[in-house]
């Protein structure tokens, strides 16, 4: 019988090649896989990390492994060439050489899954957000409401990207841009239009951005806003593209200023008004320790952004994970009548089927990564 193949950028490494480190792979539990010179260590869905004996990974077993996988994508690995980068469908693989690792050859491996890890139910059971807050969102996004989520490295912002996604019409277009694919929505929605953009040297963030709006798109899905793109995001928005984007901050109320910083200067209170005018929700993602000495993640923060009778807003509506409040801006529950939404936090019995999906709940496991 033929050995089974990873398939990795335009080349395939039989699974033998990965050795001791494919039962990790394989596990669905297993998030990271690391080996800093000397040791490797392992991350699970419970943000638990540990060490493990392997006696197979070893420098010189290192060197081969790196070397496998330099071959499979016909890049460069030595001394000048110091920093090796892979991926497959799922997996980031990221190996730098010990000419500049003093600790000894070191790789990463970080998993990413196809179908979200976010459901419905168990985010309710495990203390991921409240029944009224889920609904909340849920609703906000078949209202076609803009949203940045926000929080640290590490806390799920993807993951809950991809749980909102569920809650689009298959019949809108979904233009998703990406520098490392985590998104997949064709997956996550399998019955969806959708197109995946790939940036690289020489199509950058704002050329995609710019692109997207030339796809006819419904909704632009950025992986994260990092830079100069957020000023051609907010434009987008401007047209009446929706999206939802993540964004590296540890309070929704920064999210202007943290867009602003990375603007130009030339018109600040413009693009300012902008940005309040354009950006409808922010949500801010924490991790908390349990009893049982696992980190779970949560929604800590939820807030409305309005420019309304020219006046720039932030309403708070989650703070420490709970629902403060449950007065909405008047132009936000405009924007959900106009959808026959008329009480935010309460999902219909359609849109709820929806939302829970044809999914094996056993296999999902919500608010971890």
């Amino acid at each position: 019988m033929e050995n089974e193949t990873i398939k990795i950028g335009d080349g395939d490494l039989p699974e033998e090649y990965f050795g001791s480190l494919l039962k990790y792979l394989k596990d669905d539990n297993i998030t990271d896989i690391d080996y800093n010179g000397r040791e490797l260590w392992v991350k699970d869905i419970y943000n638990v990390k540990e060490k493990v004996k392997e006696p197979d990974v070893t420098p010189e077993w290192v060197d081969t492994f790196t070397q496998h996988i330099s071959d499979a994508v016909s890049k460069s690995f030595n001394k000048v060439e110091n920093v090796l980068e892979a991926e497959t469908k799922t997996l980031r693989i990221t190996c730098v050489f010990d000419s500049v690792a003093m600790t000894g050859k070191a790789f990463c491996i970080r998993k990413t899954t196809l179908s979200p890890r976010v459901s419905y139910d168990i985010a309710i059971k495990e203390g991921y957000a409240s029944k009224e807050v889920l609904n909340l969102l849920i609703n906000c996004i078949w209202a076609k409401m803009n949203v940045i989520v926000c929080g640290m490295p590490g806390v799920g912002k993807t993951e809950l990207a991809k749980f909102l996604f569920q809650a689009i019409p298959d019949s809108e277009k979904v233009i998703t841009i990406e520098d490392n694919p985590e998104l997949h929505y064709p997956e996550v929605k399998p019955n969806g239009d959708s197109i995946e953009l790939r940036v690289d040297d020489n199509f950058d963030y704002s050329k995609a951005i710019k692109t997207c709006l030339r796809l006819n798109p419904d909704w632009m899905m950025l992986s994260e806003v990092r830079s100069v793109e957020a000023v051609h995001l907010i434009e987008n928005w401007h047209t009446g593209v929706k999206g939802i984007t993540t964004l590296h901050t540890d309070d929704v109320r920064k999210i202007p200023d943290r867009l602003l910083n990375m603007m130009p200067k030339l018109d600040a209170q413009r693009l300012e008004n902008s940005v309040y005018d354009c950006l409808d929700i922010g949500l801010l993602l924490r991790k908390r320790m349990a009893p049982d000495g696992k980190k779970y993640r949560y929604i800590d923060q939820m807030c409305f952004f309005s420019r309304y009778n020219g006046e720039n807003r932030c309403y708070p509506i989650v703070e420490e994970g709970m629902l403060v409040t449950e007065q909405i801006p008047e132009e936000k529950l405009k924007m959900l009548g106009r959808e026959g939404i008329y009480d935010p936090f309460t999902c219909s019995p359609e849109l709820l089927k929806k939302m829970k999906g044809e999914k094996n709940e056993e296999n999902l496991l919500l608010s971890k990564l």
